[in-house]
C-alpha cells in the first residue's frame, strides 16, 4: 500500500459491487476515502479495506443537495458510481442515471473540484429505445457541461464475485431445466473484470487520465449471450438446455416479472438492450480509450469466473474430486 497522499476523494455509490474494488483500489493509492451512501451504518464493511480511519462511509441521498454537498465539502476528487439496473418506485433511471449525476456535478463545480469520475455503460446513447442507455447519456452530457474536464468511463459487462450476470443465469440454472437465449443469444458482449475496471477509475483520480474523454472498457475477448451461458454451465457442471426465445417473447416475460414483487430476472428495458451489441467501438480503439490504449492488459473471463462459480456446483468446492 502507498503511503498518504493526504488527499480525500469522495466516492458516491462506494458500497456497491463496482464500488467496493474503486475504495479498495483508492486506499492502495493512499487516499482517504469518504464513501457517500443512504446508509452508512450498512457500509462498515469497507474499512478493513484501508487503514485505520483512512475510508469513511457518510450519509448522502441523491435527492438532497445539501448531502450531497456535505460530502463533497474539501475533497480533492469526486468518483460516481451510483446505478441501478432496474427501475423500481421513485428509484428510476431518469432521477439516478440523469438527474442525479447532474446533482453531483453541480455540488462538485460548486466545491471548487474539477476532478470528477463518472461511470456510465457501453451503449449510452441519448437516442437509444432503452431508457437506461438514455439515460446514461444524459447522465454523461450534463456532468461534461458543467465539469467539461471530467472523465467517462464506460465499461461493458461487469463481471467479478458479486456480479449479476454469471450469478443470475448460474442461480437460475440450479433451479430451471433450461436457459433463455433471448434474441437467439447473437448479442455481443467483451466483459470487463471489476478490479480492472477500478484500476481505470482510480488514474482518472490521479489525473492520469485525459480530461473531458469518455473511455470504454472491454475486457480481451468478445462473446457472444450463447458463449457466456455455455461457459456458465461449464463452471457450474450443470447440464442444461440453451432454448432460444424471440425477443418478443422476451420482452412479454419481462413484462411478467416486472410485475412480480421481487427483483426481477429480466425486464422489457434489458431485452430491449439486448438487441445491441455491447462492445468497444473501433473509434475508441483507435484513440486508445480502453484497457490497451491506458497499457493494461485485462483479465479474461475464464480467469475470473471459476473463483465463484463453484458455488453452484452440486457439490460445491468438492465437484472436481468427485469420481465418474
Amino acid at each position: 500500500m502507498a503511503g498518504s497522499t493526504g488527499q480525500i476523494v469522495t466516492v458516491f455509490g462506494g458500497s456497491g459491487f463496482l464500488g467496493r474494488h474503486v475504495v479498495r483500489a483508492l486506499a492502495r493509492e493512499g487516499y482517504r476515502i469518504r464513501v457517500a451512501v443512504r446508509r452508512p451504518d450498512l457500509a462498515g464493511f469497507l474499512q478493513p479495506l484501508g487503514g485505520v480511519g483512512q475510508i469513511m462511509p457518510v450519509q448522502a441521498n441523491l435527492r438532497d443537495q445539501a448531502s450531497v454537498a456535505s460530502a463533497i465539502e474539501g475533497s480533492d476528487a469526486v468518483v460516481n458510481l451510483v446505478g441501478i439496473l432496474f427501475e423500481t418506485g421513485r428509484a428510476s433511471f431518469e432521477k439516478v442515471l440523469h438527474q442525479g449525476a447532474r446533482t453531483i456535478a453541480e455540488a462538485t463545480r460548486t466545491a471548487g473540484i474539477s476532478n470528477m469520475v463518472q461511470i456510465s455503460a457501453i451503449g449510452a446513447d441519448v437516442a437509444s429505445p432503452s431508457a437506461y442507455a438514455r439515460s446514461k447519456a444524459r447522465g454523461e452530457e450534463a456532468v461534461l457541461k458543467l465539469l467539461p474536464e471530467a472523465t467517462i468511463i464506460r465499461p461493458s459487462l461487469l463481471i467479478g464475485p458479486e456480479d449479476d450476470f454469471f450469478n443470475k443465469f448460474a442461480a437460475m440454472a440450479k433451479l430451471s431445466p433450461f436457459l433463455p437465449l433471448v434474441g437467439g443469444g447473437e448479442t455481443l458482449f467483451q466483459p470487463a473484470f471489476v478490479g480492472d475496471v477500478a484500476k481505470v477509475i482510480a488514474l482518472g483520480v490521479k489525473g492520469a487520465l485525459k480530461g473531458g474523454t469518455i473511455y470504454e472498457l472491454g475486457g480481451p475477448e468478445r462473446k457472444s449471450f450463447r458463449q457466456l451461458l455455455a461457459l456458465t454451465l461449464r463452471e457450474t457442471h450443470l447440464r442444461r438446455m440453451l432454448l432460444p426465445l424471440p425477443f418478443w417473447a422476451a420482452y412479454s416475460m419481462g413484462w411478467l416479472f416486472e410485475k412480480l414483487p421481487m427483483k426481477p430476472v429480466l425486464t422489457r428495458d434489458q431485452v430491449t438492450l439486448l438487441k445491441r451489441d455491447n462492445v468497444v467501438s473501433q473509434s475508441a480503439i483507435a484513440e486508445g480509450r480502453t484497457f490497451e490504449g491506458l497499457g493494461i492488459d485485462p483479465v479474461a473471463i475464464e480467469a475470473v469466473i471459476p473463483s465463484y462459480l463453484w458455488s453452484y456446483r452440486p457439490s460445491g468446492q468438492y465437484q472436481a474430486n468427485k469420481v465418474g
